[in-house]
């Protein structure tokens, strides 16, 4: 099982002292986080993709590019790629060319993203977004898959003969989550292509994720993938930790009720009540993030959202290292001895070439016979 974090990487201002970050000290903040992330034993670091104030991570390719470059071992990703909104083709060979330079540590989650006004400013239309997911994606999918692509479809230029360039490392293409909150096509879509579905497990109870992850086991199978229990899952969620439980709540509160994604609404104690949220000690968060498996099963991939609401990166790093110290070996230890042997492990690069070559083999001598 892989546990990191994913930043959406928000502007915002610190309740506590009344001052925003600049865009350059934000930017500078999540890749500090995302090497701390490797220093702390986390597997995975992903930034969302954002074009709109007060987000910056606009290019997430650049800054993981950049990553890749000081880290070793820590796979890189996005927390969403608008799939509605990119080019497949510019899609296809970002990623690509990431995959080169990280020698394979990278795969990415698709999304459509929640800012509706993002449609028109790359010329598309917010009504079409479930359409265009579908079409761009597996566009995206025959430009990974095949050398030469002949395409036609409804919302981008045919394509006559065209390589996307560079290839994938070792002929494998990124492994690609679906991210959803609500949106039971996606995870249709992620199923019937056997890739993985992310679910963010933030603003929404734990009855509703249960409800979108058993679609998506359910619709795995159905396609032949394996069983519901072997479908690729991951799951956000959100945490706030001291060593003392009062203490966390304490210091989180305004951030909390300030927040502009959830301030000025339910209370901190209704939230933590209602969704995944957990503000308090390790302890704490080691017994919640244990009992996610209780409604969606075993799963691959658990994410921590850490450094929003105008938390300073100082606190950030503190919560790393408390996740990297006290909580992630715990739950790397208790979530394996769960785990049945027929559930598969996270998705890696090495893995998937191991797969495909095992694969050319037995085809290989099934022929020869």
């Amino acid at each position: 099982m892989q546990f990191g974090i994913f930043t959406v990487g928000d502007v915002t201002i610190d309740p506590t002292t009344g001052r925003a970050p600049s865009e350059h000290e934000r930017i500078k903040a999540m890749l500090a986080i995302a090497q701390k992330a490797e220093e702390v034993g986390l597997d995975v670091f992903a930034t969302g993709e954002h074009h709109n104030p007060p987000f910056v991570p606009s290019s997430p390719t650049t800054m993981l590019g950049y990553i890749a470059a000081r880290t070793e071992k820590l796979i890189l990703s996005t927390s969403t790629t608008l799939i509605t909104t990119n080019d497949p083709v510019k899609i296809a060979e970002d990623f690509a060319m990431l995959q080169h330079v990280a020698d394979g540590r990278v795969d990415l989650m698709m999304g459509r993203g929640n800012t509706g006004p993002v449609y028109p400013w790359f010329g598309k239309d917010i009504r079409d977004g479930i359409d265009l997911a579908i079409e761009n994606y597996a566009l995206l999918r025959r430009l990974w898959d095949e050398d030469v692509v002949t395409w036609k479809g409804k919302f981008r230029t045919p394509l006559q003969s065209f390589t996307s360039t560079p290839r994938p490392l070792d002929g494998v293409a990124p492994f690609v989550w679906h991210g959803s909150i609500r949106s039971p096509e996606i995870a249709e879509q992620a199923a019937y292509y056997g890739d993985g579905f992310f679910h963010n497990h933030i603003f929404w109870p734990a009855s509703h994720t249960k409800q979108m992850v058993n679609l998506y086991r359910q619709r795995y199978a159905h396609y032949g993938h394996g069983t519901p229990e072997q479908a690729i899952v991951g799951l956000g969620g959100q945490v706030f930790m001291r060593k003392n439980s009062q203490d966390a709540v304490r210091e989180f509160r305004p951030y909390f009720d300030n927040a502009p994604v959830y301030g000025h609404g339910p209370s901190l104690e209704e939230f933590t009540s209602q969704t995944p949220l957990t503000v308090g000690s390790p302890q704490e968060v080691i017994e919640r993030t244990l009992s996610f498996r209780d409604y969606v099963g075993d799963y691959q991939r658990q994410l921590f959202l850490m450094d929003h609401a105008g938390l300073p990166l100082k606190t950030v790093l503190e919560q790393l290292d408390l996740l990297g110290e006290e909580v992630v070996p715990v739950l790397r230890k208790e979530f394996a001895n769960k785990r049945p042997a027929n559930v598969p492990d996270a998705p890696t690069h090495a893995a998937r070439v191991a797969e495909k070559s095992e694969k050319s083999e037995k085809s290989n001598t099934a022929e020869s016979k």
